[in-house]
Formats: structure tokens, sequence, C-alpha cells
């Protein structure tokens, strides 16, 4: 991927393209959840100065939840639009450049909640390989605490994580946790938990006002810090065929990954839907409905147009819709729990 900034003009229709993109993530993303980056994405798409800035980047490092990430660790003012606007103007040396150093990698650890009925269900124990680990917080199912609905909280006594889910349809809410006997992954630029700078960064990519999440985020830093997770560098295409191959044996290898495909042009998500069919492993996806456009044939009921949801799947059948932050989980009437790869 390019670090390069362009220096072309940017024709009118390719700045609608970019202000569709800030519109879309305000109604769609941030609203009722953030009133502040909903607000301030809805300015982004009407400042033309902006867009321009926004247009000299490469395609990847324009979407909204980077500039923002990026403004926010650097100091910017966030109850004005129009001082956000002029600050971000002002400083686009400083936030451009961390933009291009720097990515999304949000690594939600409530994920998990919507992953486990699935893990727990699978023939045990587990040998886990995330695609798209950043800091592995997605690793450690076995080791938070977990709260469906208004049900008692389960999971290990002494977890400093609880993961609340709202839950609708059949879930098949597990009884007991995933046995996990090997963890590992591979990012194109894995996270160190240990590491300050990672934690602020990680801390910068949570919206303002989601003070559970950032405290979530830290415990979670925690538990990887106690018991780190090995993360490879590398692209998951040319990675994850080795990392199924050292998984230990009597384990099943769970192949899995969150938010992480979209960000992959469509032939190397297909090839890696290719690659996936072939090895011999599960494979947990949990992705915006967009990257596997073929799923949505198989859904039993159309997915939620209204807000960002993701389509959680098992060795490609859909199993549930997902809220993108482990918040909703879904289940689909009739879908079932294959857990025999049959």
């Amino acid at each position: 991927m390019s670090s390069q900034v362009s220096n072309s003009p940017a024709p009118d229709a390719d700045l609608g393209t970019i202000a569709h993109e800030y519109r879309l993530f305000a109604e769609r993303q941030a609203k009722g959840h953030s009133p502040v980056y909903e607000a301030l994405s809805i300015a982004v798409a009407s400042d033309k100065r902006l867009l321009a800035l926004l247009h000299a980047l490469p395609p990847v490092k324009r979407q909204p939840n980077l500039l923002l990430a990026a403004a926010r660790h650097l100091g910017a003012p966030l109850d004005s639009t129009g001082e956000f606007l002029s600050w971000v103007a002002t400083r686009w040396d400083q936030v451009s450049s961390l933009i291009l150093s720097r990515l999304t990698q949000t690594n939600e650890s409530a994920r998990c909640a919507t992953l486990l009925p699935v893990l727990a269900a699978l023939p045990q124990p587990l040998a886990l390989i995330e695609v798209g680990a950043s800091a592995g917080l997605c690793l450690y199912p076995d080791r938070y605490r977990y709260r469906y609905d208004q049900s008692e909280a389960f999971g290990p006594a002494d977890s400093p994580v609880i993961l609340p889910c709202r839950t609708t349809g059949p879930v098949p809410i597990p009884r007991q946790l995933p046995d996990v006997v090997w963890r590992t992954g591979v990012d194109l630029n894995p996270l160190d938990p240990s590491d300050p700078e990672v934690a602020g960064w990680l801390g910068s990519l949570i919206w303002p006002e989601q003070t559970e999440r950032l405290q979530r985020l830290r415990c979670a830093l925690d538990v990887a810090r106690a018991e780190p997770a090995h993360v490879v560098r590398g692209d998951l295409n040319e990675t994850v065929s080795t990392l199924v191959a050292q998984a230990p044996q009597g384990a099943t290898p769970v192949v899995f990954h969150s938010a992480v495909l979209a960000y992959l042009s469509p032939d190397a998500r297909a090839q890696f839907a290719r690659t996936m069919r072939d090895l011999p492993c599960r494979w947990i996806s949990n992705e915006a409905p967009s990257v596997f456009p073929a799923l949505l044939d198989l859904l039993p009921e159309p997915a939620p147009t209204d807000r960002a949801t993701f389509v959680m799947a098992l060795d490609e059948r859909p199993l549930a819709f997902t809220g993108p932050h482990g918040e909703h989980l879904h289940w689909l009437v009739d879908a079932g729990l294959p857990v025999s790869g049959e």
C-alpha cells in the first residue's frame, strides 16, 4: 500500500464520494452511539477544503474512523465542528502524517461475545488463529466474563473484563467457555499490548462518549499482557496456511476474523475464501454484508440497512447478525449451529 499523498486536483465527483462515505458513517455508525462523531462527520462531508485534503490521501486512508482518531490523538477540539475543521486543516501535515503511519486496527474484545456461541460449540479443545489480530485481544474468549441480556455474568471470576451483549432470536448461549490450548494470529502491523504508545492509539480509536469501551480496552490489555499471544507480522493470504499447519495435534484449528477483510481488494478476499475452503480447519467470518455478497443469498431474512451490521458465518454458512463492536447478537431463525463441518 502506497503511503504517498497525491497532489492531483480533486474532481467534484471524487469529493462527493468521500462526502457520501462520511455521511453514511454519521447515519449508520455514529448515530445513536456517538453524537460527537455524528456531528463531526456531517461537518467534514460539507467542507470542501477538508474533502480535498482527504482526496490527496490513498483511498484506504480516507476513512472516517482513521481521520477522527488521528485528530483526537493529536488533541483536536471536539465540542465545536467549526473549530474542529479549522484545527484539522491548519495542522494537516501532522494529522496526515499520523493517518499515513497508523491503521484503524480497532481491537474490540467485546466481539468475543458474538463469537462465543460458535466457539463453545465446536469440538474441543481449540487452536485459535485470528487474521487481522491487531494486539490479539480477541484471542482470549476463555479469559473474559460474559453477560447476555440481563442474565448473570459467567466466566473466570477473577477476569477484569465483562462483556455485555444484547440478544434476539434463538441464540444458543453456551453453558461453558471454550477450551483454548493455543492462540496465535497474523497482522500487517502487530501491536504489542504492553507498549504504552499502542494503548494510547487503541484508546484514540474508541469513540469519545464510549467510556465503558475504553475501560474494557484497558482491562483487556491487562489480560493480553499477562498471557501474550503470538501474533506474527505478515499478509493474511500468505500466512494463514502456515499458522493452521502449526496448530497442535488433537486441537480443532479455528481461523476467525472480524472487520478485517473489508480492507482487502475483492480479488484478495476471493483468494482468502479459496484458501480457507481447502484448509483443514473451521472458519468463522464476522464481516460487513458487502464483504462476502454470496452469503446474502443464503440469509433467511434480510440484513438490517438502517445501522451497521455484520454477518457472522461458520464455514460460509450464515448464523447471525452481529453488532460491529459485539454489542448485539441476532441469531437467524433455523440457522442452527453446525459443528460437524459437514
